[in-house]
């Protein structure tokens, strides 16, 4: 997939590919805009520390997929 407004592949971050398992990586959201969104479309996983709720999204490869670009825009709309 070539550069875009919504597509963009940064090869070469320090860090690319952060994630492993995908053959075009939209790097377009790095830090994930959905991480405070509770019922967020990506599998994150729940982590219990000093009494708190954490959410970890290190296995979650929902935002760099270039197809769920306006999945993301979607829900950044939403009030929840």
């Amino acid at each position: 997939m070539k550069n875009s407004y919504s597509f963009f592949e940064n090869k070469e971050c320090q860090y690319f590919p952060c994630h492993e398992g995908l053959q075009e990586f939209n790097c377009l959201f790095c830090y994930c805009p959905l991480y405070t969104k509770e019922n967020c479309p990506g599998n994150p996983e729940y982590l219990e520390k000093d009494g708190k709720r954490i959410k970890g999204c290190t296995n979650c490869l929902f935002p760099h997929r270039p197809e769920n670009y306006r999945v993301i825009l979607d829900k950044l709309g939403e009030n929840t």
